[in-house]
């Protein structure tokens, strides 16, 4: 059966502007070995990023997030070389961000597009949170539909159970709205009352608001997910015990002994908050948290020298998931076929390494079953709630732009300088 391809990255940026070269000299490097040089790159490209920029920039968007944005798309433009992709959707939720890329050739049959945010920070500011998009994908017998988040939840070792909240509110609370034509010219909305299903499924409130938990889409959630190896932080001599670079399972370094404690694995197979969400096997060493390299040390890739900070046990941070069309209320890959999952090799700008999954689905319609409930009602105030946080980031944003960023700096300086300047004219205006 022919199949439409995805990729998947996630990247926590750590507020840094990216090397575009030395990101796309390995953005496509998880697609399948056996993939060869004369097929075209996947349909769908798919980049979930972390702290994108700093909180000034993030938080006041617009011009602010322009630069950052940019460089990912030069990225991209150089990694797909003579073959084009098209960036249909840039959505970001404060400092977490998603892009989708649609192949050129294949962009018209994008039929809408949806988008979603909510954050799950302080006050529920968007300094953690999730900012998705949905998108509809054309087929002759009808369309394939698919669900993108990125996601970044609450850090810390012991923080379990508030990264599970945080999922919780993800999913009660992440609704999606249709793009506005002006945002996206190249994506044109073709649906009419013949596409709308007469039956309504439980997908949805009885307003006819589509969550997270789309019976009738693919879901992938990437991000930093933040599930660490220990509930507690590493002891003086503890690094000693870090993984590093091996193939010798019996090694007490291998990797594999720490995986054995993680956190997120654990919630996977308890089936709790992350319920219905599978993920491909890890064959990798963590990705967080690496001493940044130096230039050398970063050109030798990811069996070169490793250096983990001691003051963290090293964690698989960085993740991708993945939920199939249900057949019923039980898991599983649902059609989704996972090709490839690994970590890029470490990038001077950030002290986690990205992680790409290459996977394929099924190019049938995406019908929903017959009953579906998901895990999670929407939270009948997700709007509201999301705007007066939305007011809140704005606040934070104009705070931290006068004082942590070097032109807030000097617009208050100039400030100064002038009211300065103005009494003392006003002192002399008086005297005269």
């Amino acid at each position: 059966m022919a199949s439409l391809g995805v990729y998947v990255l996630t990247f926590n940026c750590a507020r840094n502007l990216i090397q575009h070269d030395s990101f796309a000299a390995h953005l496509f490097r998880v697609l399948p070995k056996t993939w060869p040089q004369s097929r075209e790159l996947p349909e769908i490209l798919v980049l979930s990023l972390q702290e994108i920029a700093p909180i000034a920039y993030a938080f006041l968007g617009g011009s602010f997030l322009d630069p950052y944005f940019h460089a990912f798309r030069c990225s991209v433009s150089i990694a797909a070389g003579e073959q084009r992709y098209e960036n249909v959707i840039t959505k970001n939720a404060g400092t977490t961000a998603v892009m989708v890329f649609v192949r050129e050739d294949v962009t018209e049959n994008i039929a809408w597009v949806k988008t979603a945010e909510v954050g799950v920070g302080v006050m529920e500011i968007g300094n953690k949170g999730a900012a998705a998009a949905q998108i509809s994908y054309r087929i002759r017998e009808g369309t394939v539909d698919l669900t993108f988040v990125a996601v970044h939840l609450a850090p810390n070792e012991w923080a379990v159970d508030r990264r599970n909240e945080d999922w919780k509110n993800i999913a009660q609370k992440l609704v999606f709205s249709k793009v506005d034509r002006g945002e996206n010219p190249q994506v044109h909305d073709e649906r009419n009352e013949e596409d709308v299903p007469l039956l309504q499924t439980q997908s949805s409130d009885a307003n006819g608001e589509i969550g997270l938990y789309c019976p009738s889409s693919y879901l992938f959630v990437a991000g930093d997910l933040n599930y660490r190896t220990s509930l507690t932080r590493p002891g003086p001599k503890d690094y000693e015990r870090f993984p590093r670079p091996t193939e010798d399972i019996d090694s007490p370094h291998h990797f594999s002994h720490l995986l054995a404690k993680d956190q997120l694995t654990k919630e996977l197979q308890e089936q709790g908050v992350l319920y219905t969400l599978s993920e491909a096997p890890i064959t990798f060493l963590p990705t967080y948290k690496i001493v940044v390299p130096t230039h050398q040390e970063a050109s030798l890739g990811s069996f070169g020298v490793w250096t983990w900070a001691k003051k963290r046990w090293p964690s698989w941070c960085d993740r991708v998931l993945y939920r199939g069309i249900p057949s019923s209320t039980t898991s599983g890959d649902g059609g989704i076929e996972a090709q490839g999952y690994d970590a890029l090799p470490i990038l001077q700008t950030s002290d986690h390494r990205a992680v790409a999954l290459s996977a394929s689905v099924p190019l049938k319609p995406t019908l929903a079953p017959p009953v579906f409930i998901p895990p999670f009602d929407i939270d009948p105030n997700w709007k509201i709630k999301r705007l007066a946080a939305k007011r809140k980031e704005v606040i934070v944003g104009v705070v931290a732009y006068l004082g942590l960023t070097w032109q807030g700096n000097g617009l208050l300086l100039s400030t100064a300088l002038i009211l300065v300047g103005a009494y003392f004219s006003l002192q002399l205006f008086r005297a005269g």
